[in-house]
């Protein structure tokens, strides 16, 4: 079973994780996990912090000679930033934030709930879907993301962007697949800052390459659609996930929605459409996997909210020390990571092994399985 487990607060000299179940026999590409970092950090509107970080993670077990082990993999970022002993406590909760609802569950201060609810953590999600879409790769499959929306600024048209065009998106400062629409978040960004003020947004993963079958229909806990959206949803200031047409799905006819089927000789079974974005009854069709999320504006504002503070009582401004006035491009690549060690754990599932050689024959006897029905 494919798990991990992170360890630290995002003041704390030292984050680390732990990734149990990767197979042995993997080549890791270490470059490919500092780029993953290095797209989390990007984006116009990101916060003070992104330029005195460069976020370096050393694997320090689980791989020997460029390969994985089969033993748990650690993954150690130090942070050049840290301070959590000298700093402040804090007694005025932001509106949006665990604050308030953390400081009550846990009897403690503000400041060791924003520590641990902050998405430093997210360095390691990072470092370790880095790792496993490498595993996913090898078995031909492939994860994509762009952004859809921050404010008002948005792309245009219906039509589904093809994957070549998510694909490039990740040269852009912004993760847009259009140059105009990053233009325009660019131009509202700057004026929420003017104001003080925070942007959320939405963005849409791809996942191309994915055989048919992964998740259940039979357990409700194995349904990958849920898998899924459980992901996505915990990463920060995530408050809604759709596939394929999602939400537009409850104003439209069963017979304008579901993608009809169709066999051919050469390619067996197909559909002209895709809009249940990849995923029927819990298990992927074999389709594009699609999905959407939506990021709520940031909750530390420079011209901060109404609150109360915990110590008096009385009612003063919310906290403000530093914040982004935007993460959409940088919350699409974690999402990416999210995606991408769920679809791997659903995958290992299926064609589990100790060793990538025992995976791919287990891989290679499915799809002959379903070449011949």
């Amino acid at each position: 079973m494919l798990e991990f487990m992170t360890c630290g607060e995002s003041h704390n000299k030292y984050l680390m994780a732990i990734l149990e179940g990767m197979p042995s026999g993997l080549r890791v590409d270490s470059d490919l996990i500092r780029e993953e970092l290095a797209r989390r950090q990007k984006g116009y509107g990101r916060g003070a912090r992104m330029k005195i970080e460069r976020d370096e993670v050393a694997i320090t077990s689980g791989v020997i000679a460029g390969k994985t082990t089969g033993a748990p993999v650690g993954f150690l970022l130090v942070n050049r930033e840290t301070k959590l002993g000298e700093l402040p406590e804090l007694f005025r909760p932001r509106p949006g934030h665990a604050d308030l609802a953390g400081a009550l569950k846990y009897a403690t201060g503000i400041r060791a709930i924003l520590e641990r609810a902050s998405a430093r953590e997210t360095v390691l999600r990072v470092a370790i879907g880095g790792l496993v879409r490498q595993l996913l790769a090898f078995f031909g499959i492939e994860i994509a993301s762009h952004v859809v929306r921050v404010g008002e600024a948005c792309l245009s048209g219906k039509e589904p962007v093809p994957f070549d065009q998510v694909r490039r998106a990740r040269d852009s400062m912004m993760n847009c697949v259009s140059s105009r629409l990053e233009s325009d978040i660019c131009r509202m960004i700057e004026r929420a800052q003017k104001q003080g003020d925070t942007l959320g947004g939405v963005f849409e993963v791809r996942v191309k390459g994915v055989p048919a079958g992964l998740g259940s229909h039979a357990h409700y806990s194995r349904k990958l659609d849920a898998r899924l959206a459980h992901a996505v949803l915990s990463i920060q200031a995530i408050k809604g996930v759709e596939f394929g047409l999602g939400f537009e799905l409850g104003a439209l006819n069963g017979s304008r929605v579901h993608d009809e089927i169709f066999y051919g000789k050469d390619r067996g079974y197909f559909r002209k459409t895709n809009h249940a974005g990849g995923i029927e009854g819990g298990m992927s069709n074999g389709g594009e996997i699609s999905l959407r999320a939506v990021m709520k504006p940031i909750s530390t504002l420079a011209r901060p909210l109404r609150s109360v503070n915990m110590k008096t009582k009385k009612p003063e401004k919310a906290s403000y020390e530093r914040s982004d006035i935007s993460a959409v491009p940088a919350a699409s690549v974690i999402a990416e990571a999210a995606v991408a060690f769920e679809i791997a754990r659903a995958f290992l599932e299926k064609f589990g092994g100790d060793s990538v050689p025992e995976i791919e024959r287990n891989f290679r006897g499915y799809l002959r399985q379903l070449r011949g029905r």
